[in-house]
């Protein structure tokens, strides 16, 4: 008999990635057993339950409650606590999807221990080493047993790492079933400021509303790039208005760097960070999003709403070849230049790409019950 498949969450984003596959398990014929393992990386109590129950996601069989820390401890902490679950449940694989420490720190534990390793969303890079995800990523998908990709590309990144065919399937983007499958229950960004006492009124600006999310360590954590972010946030707000969904890492990094005064209330709607169903209407309504997320890039593109991400890479380059990505990195000029572009009507509109059709968890759970029940891992 096959054990059950442990499925890996850690933070925010796994979370939206793991609610389809969960349901695709379950309703295979016949069902995967599935033990969902929440590291708890993050860790704030009250937006994991609240994402929880946006994305129907069952409550965690196991809660290893590592809490925040260093790349080094944090990794450390989930190997230690997540070994014990290998030998609790007797898997028969681990399934762990995205990037972050969790990712990497479960991968290695299952690997260690003979147990198979399942990636979903494989091969994406953004042949950038300074990123700690791009390590994640790189090191994950060289001991994967079986790789999941979102896009073709990836499986090229597989191969020219030396990764054979045979362990890689192109499903398409379990992101994107969760966004499809959500969407009738998006709450209105009216709705979501009214909840916050910010007057509905300013997303009916004549340009309609931005939405702005700013986390990564290259954006926030210095102050001299931080201000020059913020300034150029400030001057976009005269044409349009802005909702700011504040990580808490930004906000800190605000008040500590004394820059609060660059946010003008009358035109930015600061918001704490929001539940899924708040984040994708307020997404779905916008005219354009300005962000250094990965998972915005992908669900402005299922969206089709225009979206400038300031980074200077993106392991998702299907966003911009076929989405509505445009990449503007630190350059303010670059950032005018784009805001001025979607203004004006000619921001990207793009095309949903190839398999982000809603039922990539489906295609995962039908290989995954055929790989299982051919024993070996596939070379």
């Amino acid at each position: 008999m096959i054990g059950p498949v442990i499925c890996v969450v850690g933070a925010r984003p796994n979370f939206m990635k793991m609610a389809p596959i969960l349901r695709a398990l379950a309703a295979h014929q016949p069902p995967l057993p599935a033990v969902l393992v929440h590291t708890g990386q993050h860790y704030d109590a009250g937006m994991n339950d609240k994402l929880f129950v946006d994305l129907r996601l069952p409550q965690p069989d196991l809660n290893l409650e590592v809490g925040s820390g260093s790349h080094a401890v944090q990794t450390a902490e989930v190997m230690k606590r997540f070994e014990p679950a290998i030998d609790q449940y007797k898997p028969s694989c681990v399934l762990v999807v995205g990037d972050v420490n969790s990712t990497l720190a479960c991968t290695l534990v299952a690997v260690k221990k003979g147990v198979p390793v399942v990636h979903v969303e494989a091969g994406l890079r953004s042949y950038d080493r300074k990123m700690p995800e791009e390590i994640n990523r790189v090191l994950t998908d060289q001991v994967a047993d079986r790789l999941y990709t979102t896009e073709r590309s990836a499986g090229d990144n597989l191969q020219r790492e030396g990764i054979p065919a045979g362990r890689i399937d192109f499903v398409g983007n379990v992101m994107i079933d969760s966004l499809l499958s959500n969407r009738p229950q998006a709450r209105p960004g009216e709705q979501t400021l009214q909840a916050h006492g910010i007057d509905p009124s300013l997303l009916r600006h004549a340009s309609g509303y931005g939405v702005v999310t700013l986390h990564r360590p290259s954006n926030v954590d210095e102050p001299a790039r931080l201000r020059a972010v913020l300034e150029v946030l400030r001057e976009v707000s005269e044409q349009l208005p802005l909702v700011f969904a504040l990580h808490p890492r930004t906000r800190a990094n605000i008040d500590r760097f004394e820059l609060a005064s660059l946010i003008d209330p009358a035109r930015m709607a600061v918001l704490p960070p929001q539940g899924y169903l708040e984040m994708l209407g307020l997404m779905a309504g916008a005219t354009m999003v300005l962000t250094d997320s990965g998972g915005l890039q992908e669900e402005t593109t299922a969206l089709g709403v225009p979206c400038l991400t300031l980074r200077e890479n993106t392991e998702r380059p299907i966003t911009i070849e076929q989405g509505t990505n445009t990449l503007v990195g630190h350059d303010v000029a670059a950032i005018r230049s784009g805001v001025a572009e979607i203004l004006s009507g000619r921001g990207k509109r793009g095309r949903v790409p190839e398999l982000w059709d809603g039922r990539a968890a489906e295609r995962i759970a039908a290989d995954l019950f055929r790989w299982l029940n051919a024993g070996a891992p596939a070379e």
